[in-house]
């Protein structure tokens, strides 16, 4: 183990020290020059073979041994320094190393401020030790002063001492730091050393250079001109160290630093102290922890203090004895003679005894006769409520068992009624009671409400029924065509007020045929067409140069070669369409063509008025054209289209006029359900 380790050691042993007992018959001195002698011969500090028991020497041991290794180290390193004037060598990443290294640099430190000339006692902050080591190497490096004829004496810090020469003190009057000793030749008090200027002077480190006089288990500290030696080992709880360097027992009596109580003295001990009682007690007494004189109960603390047929009677400080009376037992007392003890009747005493059972007198007791339900303690002498539902569980009722004085009691629980044997449960039927707003069934124990169709049990009480409100039901949007309308327990659709009526089926809605009806407003020259919801009066007339073929047709008069006349179309026929909006763009709508077709026909169907808007298309098919639908038609309108048809047949145009009047009605109308509205 290396030094490193041991100052670890021995900085956590010192805590032993405030447990230790008495040195014995051995000094601290031995302990630390048996510590000494081991380091010189590099032993191990933390296993030394102990010369003591004592903890306090084995802690100065180590120690001792300690330092002497820590020196031994410093030595080497100053040595190399010396010798080898650097300190590679000693690289190595050990604690011993590193304590080496340390003195080996601060030795080269000290050397290189000699050889600069610098003062030795610069101030670097390069710490105690490597200062020490420092200020030794540049001392020890600097030249030797010249010699003289003249001696150089030591002088000691006496006054007397500085009654010499005087014309030696005056040659170098002014030159010295400390005194003169001639010839110019300046000398340091004692303590001190002479610095290469050959007139300051400065402290010598006793503790560095090992001359000082310090005992075992004592530390050197260097001062101005001398030093002093400190002990290195505290002396522990209840001592002091004397100016001598030696441990000296505290009067903690003396000084008052005791806590004895008022009725305590203090009385001091080696290390410690006592406190002791004041007062003695006397007989009959026993003094507590803080003094006090008790009174000894020696009825209790003694056996047997009295003599047989006697009681004891503790006084304070003492007790008596007396004679014991005739003290009758329970159940017993005294004669009117007060010689013996006769029987009590209890049974015939004022107090009720056993409460209402009947009672039996015993010799010195009695015992109650319980009625049924009850059984006697003999401890307490009462009698007591027998539980029968804990001592029969299960078996007396069906269902709970409750206990009562001197019985019990069946009941049952709900749903159910006591049976007229008074143990048993019968079912309950609660229907009987009418606590469903509609239906109820009986089951065993309970019973079970439910609803006519049309209304669902409520959730608060499983009681009432409420009506479902089928329209507000997530299906309820397609129960009705237009409007669904609740009802108690069901519902009905509805239609707009005109133009719709409910379908057989009750749900949907249907067109009503004002033509057919006969509920239209169309005059007699007008005819009747009906759409979605409504209806519309028609009526039309034949252009100049045309006549009426039919209902809806007009054809061209005869041409008298006329250019205008040819130009204008044979036929004119009226066409009546009607759908709803939103129909699928490229629908099919209408569709034109010759009756019948020959070969080459040439055939053009195109839409000349009426499509400003741009929603129908026509284009050419087999036989003929169909017009379509070109883009959304998303709100109802009326539109009048006009289509030419024309055919190029053996070299002739022939043109086709068709009138054709849609009506695009609105889609089947549909309402949200709002239960407000109802």
């Amino acid at each position: 183990m290396g030094p490193c380790a041991l100052l670890l050691l021995v900085l956590g042993s010192l805590f032993g020290l405030l447990l230790g007992q008495g040195a014995g018959q051995i000094s601290l001195e031995d302990c630390c020059k048996d510590g000494r002698e081991r380091g010189k011969d590099n032993q191990d500090c933390a296993s030394l073979p102990l010369i003591s028991e004592w903890i306090t020497c084995r802690i100065v041991q180590e120690q001792c041994c300690v330092t002497v290794l820590e020196d031994n180290m410093c030595n080497t390193g100053i040595n190399v320094a010396k010798e080898q004037g650097a300190c590679d060598a000693l690289f190595t990443n050990t604690c011993e190393t590193k304590a080496t290294k340390m003195c080996c640099d601060c030795c080269l430190l000290g050397m290189a401020t000699q050889a600069k000339n610098l003062p030795c006692d610069q101030d670097l902050s390069v710490g105690y030790q490597c200062s020490l080591v420092s200020r030794a190497c540049c001392s020890n490096g600097a030249p030797e002063e010249p010699t003289t004829d003249a001696p150089k004496t030591e002088l000691a810090n006496d006054e007397n001492t500085n009654n010499g020469d005087s014309e030696l003190s005056d040659q170098c009057k002014g030159k010295c730091a400390h005194e003169c000793v001639g010839n110019g030749t300046c000398t340091c008090f004692k303590g001190y050393k002479l610095k290469p200027d050959a007139r300051s002077c400065e402290d010598i480190n006793e503790c560095l250079l090992g001359t000082s006089n310090c005992r075992g288990g004592e530390r050197c500290i260097n001062t101005q001109g001398s030093f002093r030696c400190q002990r290195e080992v505290s002396c522990g709880t209840g001592y002091e160290l004397t100016d001598d360097n030696n441990c000296k027992d505290i009067d903690e009596c003396e000084a008052d630093i005791h806590n004895c109580g008022q009725g305590l003295e203090c009385q001091n001990t080696q290390g410690s102290f006592r406190c002791l009682p004041k007062v003695k007690c006397g007989p009959g007494f026993i003094q507590d922890a803080l003094g006090n004189c008790i009174d000894i109960n020696e009825c209790i603390s003694q056996t047997g203090p009295c003599h047989r047929g006697q009681i004891c009677i503790n006084t304070v400080g003492s007790y008596s004895c007396q004679r014991n009376s005739v003290n009758c037992g329970r159940g017993y007392h005294l004669n009117e003679e007060g010689t013996r003890c006769v029987d009590i009747d209890e049974c015939k005493g004022p107090e009720r005894v056993c409460a209402g059972h009947g009672c039996i007198n015993l010799v010195g007791s009695y015992r109650c006769e319980c009625e049924a339900g009850y059984v006697f303690n003999s401890i307490a002498r009462l009698c007591e409520d027998i539980n029968e539902c804990r001592h029969y569980p299960g078996r007396l009722c069906a269902h709970k068992c409750d206990n009562v004085l001197g019985s019990y009691k069946c009941s049952c629980t709900t749903g159910f009624r006591l049976a007229a044997d008074k143990r048993n449960c019968d079912d309950l039927n609660e229907c009987e009671s009418n606590p469903c707003s509609q239906e109820c069934a009986n089951v065993y124990g309970s019973y079970q409400c439910y609803c006519r169709r049309g209304y669902q049990l409520s959730d608060m009480d499983g009681t009432t029924c409420e009506d479902i409100d089928e329209c507000a039901l997530p299906t309820g949007g397609h129960i009705c065509s237009y409007r669904c309308l609740n009802t108690p327990g069901s519902f009905h659709c509805s239609c707009p007020l005109s133009g719709y009526t409910v379908a057989p089926n009750g749900r949907s809605c249907q067109d009503v045929d004002e033509c057919v009806t006969g509920t239209h407003t169309c005059t007699v020259n007008q005819s009747c067409f009906n759409v979605q919801g409504g209806f519309r009066c028609l009526s039309f007339d034949c252009p100049n140069n045309y006549r009426h073929v039919g209902e809806t047709r007009c054809e061209r008069l005869l041409c008298n070669d006329s250019v205008e006349c040819l130009a204008m179309p044979l036929r004119i026929t009226y066409y009546h369409l009607t759908f709803p909006t939103n129909i699928p763009v490229f629908t099919n709508i209408f569709r034109m063509g010759p009756t019948h077709t020959v070969a080459g026909d040439d055939i053009q169907i195109v839409i000349t008025a009426g499509n400003e808007g741009g929603f129908f298309l026509t284009e050419q098919v087999a036989g003929g054209g169909v017009m379509s639908v070109a883009k959304l038609i998303n709100k109802a309108q009326d539109f009048e289209l006009s289509l030419e048809l024309r055919l190029r047949r053996y070299g002739t145009l022939s043109i086709y006029l068709a009138k054709v009047l849609v009506f695009v009605t609105q889609e089947e109308p549909r309402l949200p359900y709002n239960p407000l509205l109802e």
